[in-house]
């Protein structure tokens, strides 16, 4: 695992999953939101984002995670020798990112894109999480099927799954 694409739902735990591989084999981690939105939550020109996310694609080794243009998920996963999602039952989902929203609000949010305070975008998120667990999420199995035969795929489907996972990772030797 030297390029790996994490995706998944808001609130399904991927930062702090990809904090920990990002430690455990020393990948540099990007966040798709980190490069996305600019402060305020305003969107990052497309053609500006595209050159951004080409240059992290480009890297030798790295572990991104996020959406962003589907052409882009689809860029990564070619880059990717391994694409992990984070696929829990939306109530899950939507159950952490509400306790996420609410810790924010007291200790802000150090891993969300600068200046983009989380608490005023709740319900805007809340409709973002139903809409990619109904519509997007099967293009990403159906996506993830066809990358099946060259890439590790790796489906998370519980809690116990996303830790079983990253214990994993701890056990593997970091390739500084």
């Amino acid at each position: 695992m030297t390029r790996v694409a994490v995706i998944g739902n808001a609130g399904g735990g991927k930062s702090t999953l990809c904090r920990a591989i990002s430690d455990a084999l020393g990948l540099p981690y990007h966040s798709i939101d980190k490069i996305q939105w600019l402060p305020g939550w305003e969107m990052m020109p497309e053609a500006e984002f595209h050159i951004r996310h080409e240059s992290l694609i480009a890297g030798e080794r790295w572990i991104i995670d996020g959406f962003g243009p589907w052409q882009d998920i689809e860029r990564r996963f070619d880059a990717a020798d391994t694409i992990v999602f984070v696929d829990l039952p939306l109530w899950r989902h939507l159950l952490w990112a509400t306790k996420r929203q609410i810790r924010s609000v007291f200790l802000g949010r150090t891993d969300g894109p600068e200046g983009c305070p989380m608490w005023q975008v709740t319900f805007k998120l809340y409709r973002m999480m139903w809409w990619l667990h109904r519509k997007v999420r099967p293009k990403l199995i159906a996506a993830m099927d066809a990358y099946r035969a060259d890439r590790d795929i790796i489906h998370l489907r519980s809690p116990r799954d996303i830790e079983g996972f990253r214990k994993a990772c701890l056990k593997l030797q970091p390739h500084h």
